[in-house]
């Protein structure tokens, strides 16, 4: 999640706040990673069920929404893997997630492996208590303009 997070940070997540709520586009959440992977992940929520999400161009769109990531450093592009591919529209089924990573040329996420189920989302990242220096609340982003 470069530039957002750093190797060796530690961060709490809060476990509670999905039980009365549900994710939201643009939150930084933690969730078990698809096999093979025997860990948890770390990456921003892009799609919601039953939304179309699209690459086009390098860009994300969302229901055919261009969607703003001012969060991502300038010209950096959102390419295809092997599961979401570019100018073909997928339709995320209802109860999973699309999740990728800030650091877009070197994330294993949806792209690659494809949605993930609300039962796997542990949570959503919270503070950031380690190293000290940056220490703090984990900013989220709010996407207003994008219908779901």
């Amino acid at each position: 999640m470069y530039p957002r997070f750093h190797d060796k940070e530690y961060i709490l997540t809060d476990k509670l706040s999905y039980n009365t709520g549900s994710p939201k586009r643009g939150e930084v959440i933690v969730f078990h990673a698809p096999p093979p992977a025997n860990s948890d992940y770390i990456k921003r929520i892009i799609g919601m069920p039953e939304e179309t999400i699209t690459l086009k161009e390098g860009y994300v769109y969302i229901n055919d929404e261009k969607l703003p990531e001012e969060y991502l450093p300038n010209g950096l592009l959102t390419n295809q893997k092997n599961f979401l591919r570019n100018n073909v529209p997928y339709k995320i089924p209802p109860g999973y997630y699309m999740v990728f990573g800030d650091n877009r040329n070197y994330s294993s996420d949806s792209r690659e492996f494809g949605p993930i189920a609300r039962k796997a989302i542990v949570g959503k990242a919270w503070v950031r208590y380690w190293p000290p220096a940056a220490m703090g609340i984990i900013p989220h982003e709010n996407y207003l303009t994008i219908p779901k």
